[in-house]
């Protein structure tokens, strides 16, 4: 049987047969919008925003073959219950999580600021997740949803790279998940923590995943579940 791979770094990467899930991590309003709360951090989103038509690829190719799709949102509960306080002290801004900002409170679930961006806005039967820390299986059934469906494999992309990225990537590495994120449809506020969290990740052989871009990864896609 002909082995389908992704010509991913730091080796190639196994396309099982049940195909993998894309897990598109936190591109709502907040994050990549201007009067969010990445903004209000004193960050310059629009290299954010520049990934878009790269997400948006990637997305349309998974829904076309069939694929499982998760949206994670950054998302507290109303009360804020669920946000520490050590966090929403973070940031030393004048605007924190839960306090009011252009697009309604900042990080707070239902909110217009949390939504996914409409580019990207989920279909119904996709996943939506809302998660009330940086890593996707913080407090969250993802880990029980994926492995309902009998999936081994992710595919990552979202923002930023360096913080839910990258803790989401993690956190699935460490429950036995085979990981590869997506080099031009992740992005940072920091162009050197994008480069230096994508150095880490295939550092050792690989020792938290995979990277490719998303040509090559739309291409083994298409060869082997289309």
């Amino acid at each position: 049987m002909k082995a389908f791979t992704i010509d991913a770094k730091p080796y190639p990467y196994l396309l099982p047969d049940q195909a993998p899930a894309l897990v598109i991590i936190d591109m709502q309003r907040d994050f990549v919008e201007p009067g969010g709360f990445g903004a209000a951090l004193g960050n310059d989103v629009a290299p954010l925003l520049a990934i878009v038509p790269a997400v948006r690829r990637l997305l349309e190719t998974c829904r076309r073959l069939g694929l499982t799709i998760i949206h994670t949102r950054e998302a507290h509960r109303a009360d804020l219950a669920d946000c520490p306080p050590a966090k929403r002290a973070r940031g030393g801004c004048k605007l924190r999580i839960g306090d009011v900002g252009p697009m309604g409170r900042l990080l707070i679930d239902g909110e217009a600021g949390n939504a996914i961006i409409p580019e990207l806005r989920p279909l119904p039967g996709e996943i939506e997740l809302a998660k009330p820390g940086k890593g996707a299986f913080y407090a969250t059934a993802l880990h029980e949803l994926l492995q309902a469906r009998g999936i081994s494999h992710l595919l990552f992309a979202g923002v930023t790279t360096e913080v839910c990225v990258q803790t989401s990537m993690r956190e699935a590495n460490d429950r036995g998940y085979e990981c590869l994120l997506v080099e031009d449809a992740t992005e940072s506020y920091f162009p050197e923590f994008k480069r230096a969290t994508l150095a880490m990740l295939t550092a050792q052989g690989g020792i938290v995943g995979w990277t490719a871009t998303s040509a090559q990864v739309i291409t083994a896609l298409e060869a082997r579940y289309e």
